[in-house]
């Protein structure tokens, strides 16, 4: 449908986009057009003038602006038909009995000319087809044989006036070309102001994204840095207490075996200092929890009254002692060996006081 001439809407034009919509081409302009109005406002004058330039409707008449143009750019019908008759061709109102009574089928016409609240387009058939001319829609607008006699009437149902072109239209390029084929309308033309409005909204959208985006690119050397700083932190931290727990572990190993080595069965093997290695604490629990076992054991294996020796039955209040150290988590056995610690301790100063 390039071949087709089709003017959009230019400030309120639309008269103008009419005719030339209609006669496919660029044959009126604004002055054209204002100095056919200005020409029907002297003759109105005139007529006036007759019945008496002092009178008072004559007075009203010189007070009241033109009645076929504005400062917008709306033209009346009488200077659309007057533009019309350059061409020969002549407006009938498609509504009017007298038309009505004619029984015309609207497939029948060539063209429509189509008012409404000082809005003007043109329905034209190009070819074997009718468009939708209308200057305030993206590009013509394909009509149906079938449809348009319901658009016809959707549009007067709306409260347009439709006037019938009668004569001759010049020829164009887009009616003789469109007599060969037939055109396919796969989208249907938007208004200006929807696809205004569309353009803007995606033109919105596009500038908060950017600004997201710039705003993200801008903080993403922070953010990672902050994320590795606090990665790093965290690792710190685990590691600190990781270490605090083994050096609380040790500490409180070593009390529970020097304080108890008076006590402490002779097969349970001694290291000398008071640097551990993980290794021999290892090794130190294991020993003990396998003596302890044993002497659980020892215990279900008397008979009832009979006590063990209060050597062989250390006690603690959570009783993680006399579990097995394959169950055991680290902060039992940490639990475990503090306890004991610190009943070694007491033990101690009870005795020192003794002496």
């Amino acid at each position: 449908m390039e071949s087709i001439f089709h003017e959009k809407q230019e400030g309120s034009l639309c008269a103008q986009h009419c005719l030339n919509n209609l006669l496919q081409g660029e044959y009126f302009s604004p002055v054209e057009l204002s100095s056919i109005a200005h020409q029907l406002d002297e003759e109105e004058r005139m007529r006036m003038a007759e019945g008496g330039v002092t009178s008072e409707d004559y007075r009203t008449f010189l007070q009241q602006p033109s009645g076929n143009m504005d400062d917008s750019g709306f033209f009346s019908i009488q200077v659309i038909s007057n533009a019309l008759k350059v061409w020969g061709l002549e407006l009938i109102l498609f509504n009017s009995p007298e038309y009505q009574r004619l029984r015309i089928d609207p497939i029948n016409e060539r063209s429509f000319i189509c008012n409404y609240k000082e809005h003007w387009f043109t329905v034209r058939k190009l070819g074997k087809q009718w468009f939708n001319l209308n200057s305030l829609l993206t590009g013509p607008e394909l009509i149906s044989d079938t449809y348009l006699a319901l658009f016809l009437a959707q549009l007067q149902q709306e409260g347009y006036s439709i006037f019938v072109v009668k004569g001759d239209l010049p020829d164009c390029e887009a009616d003789q070309l469109l007599q060969m084929i037939r055109v396919q309308q796969m989208h249907r033309p938007k208004l200006i102001g929807e696809e205004l409005a569309q353009v803007k909204e995606q033109s919105v959208q596009k500038t908060d994204l950017e600004q997201t985006l710039e705003a993200n690119e801008g903080s993403g050397v922070l953010d990672e840095e902050e994320e590795d700083l606090q990665r790093a932190l965290a690792l710190s931290r685990q590691q600190i207490d990781m270490e605090d727990e083994e050096a609380d572990l040790r500490r409180a190993i070593q009390l529970s075996m020097q304080g108890s080595s008076r006590n402490a069965p002779q097969d349970v093997p001694q290291t000398s200092g008071t640097q551990l290695t993980s290794e021999e604490l290892r090794k130190r629990r294991e020993a003990y929890f396998e003596k302890q076992q044993q002497q659980q054991q020892r215990q279900q294996q008397n008979p009832p009254g009979q006590l063990p020796h209060p050597r062989e039955t250390p006690t603690t209040s959570s009783g993680a002692l006399g579990r097995d150290p394959g169950d055991m988590s680290e902060e039992d056995m940490l639990q475990a060996a503090v306890t004991m610690s610190l009943e070694t301790v007491r033990n101690n100063f009870i005795t020192e006081e003794k002496k």
